[in-house]
């Protein structure tokens, strides 16, 4: 087994911004109609890309494609369940030439978001092998989360981490383990730490292989959090820098 860590810098998103913005994407949502297969804007403008093809808008059972219908890659959104007081639930299923995924997100107390879970599977085509198949689940207590980065700055971190990530392959196993502290700034200071192991008979092997690979593994974790840090503080600067106003200004203006 070899365990890889690196901690980066990022800047931070309040619980109480989050609590302001999770109801305007609902509202907007819910402010949708359909018109048949055509889903609409409250101002009558269809949702480019988007079909209803089975059941009644934003219930359970209710069947959605994404895409146009003559892409090669071809998505499948259904609602499981649809209540912003408990819990919303879809299934995402994505058909391409060279595989097949499928995604199950959960979202607990909609209105002011607690606890994010996410599980899926992929294979390859049919006939391609075992080698090709693989499945995850992440968990992100965003509750948990926030009281983590709200110790003070010094203070001994988590000790369960608020997100969790497993993915499984017939070769092996990865475990990615994130925990958050209060930088001296302000900014949240997160600790990212993976195991990874072979699986099974294969595990004697796995270890061989991942202590030659020592080096280059490491690296290249750690440049795969550098960019996902980059990525969150972009997408986060834009939103602190719109506000709740601005927002909701993109949302009714259709550009969100």
């Amino acid at each position: 087994m070899t365990t890889l860590r690196h901690s980066v810098t990022v800047l931070a998103v309040e619980r109480a911004l989050l609590a302001e913005l999770a109801p305007l994407v609902l509202d907007l949502a819910e402010s949708t109609r359909a018109d048949g297969a055509t889903v609409r804007t409250p101002d009558g403008r269809p949702v480019e890309d988007l079909r209803l093809v089975r059941g009644r808008h934003l219930r359970t059972g209710a069947l959605y494609e994404i895409g146009r219908a003559d892409d090669d890659e071809r998505m499948a959104v259904r609602v499981r369940e649809w209540r912003r007081s408990t819990a919303i639930e879809v299934e995402q299923l994505l058909t391409a030439p060279d595989l097949s995924a499928r995604v199950t997100l959960r979202l607990a107390a909609p209105d002011r978001p607690r606890l994010i879970d996410a599980r899926g599977r992929m294979r390859g085509p049919d006939g391609s092998g075992v080698l090709r198949r693989g499945s995850g689940r992440a968990r992100a207590d965003l509750a948990a989360w926030w009281d983590a980065a709200a110790l003070p700055p010094g203070a001994p971190p988590a000790a369960r981490a608020p997100v969790t990530v497993r993915l499984k392959h017939p070769l092996g196993e990865a475990r990615l383990r994130l925990r958050p502290r209060r930088a001296q700034d302000g900014r949240w200071l997160v600790e990212a730490a993976a195991t990874v192991r072979g699986r099974w008979l294969l595990r004697p092997v796995a270890a061989v292989v991942l202590l030659l690979a020592g080096g280059p593994l490491r690296r290249g974790f750690r440049d795969a959090v550098e960019r996902a840090a980059a990525g969150w503080d972009g997408a986060v600067a834009r939103l602190l820098e719109l506000g709740p106003d601005g927002v909701r200004e993109k949302l009714a203006a259709g550009r969100g």
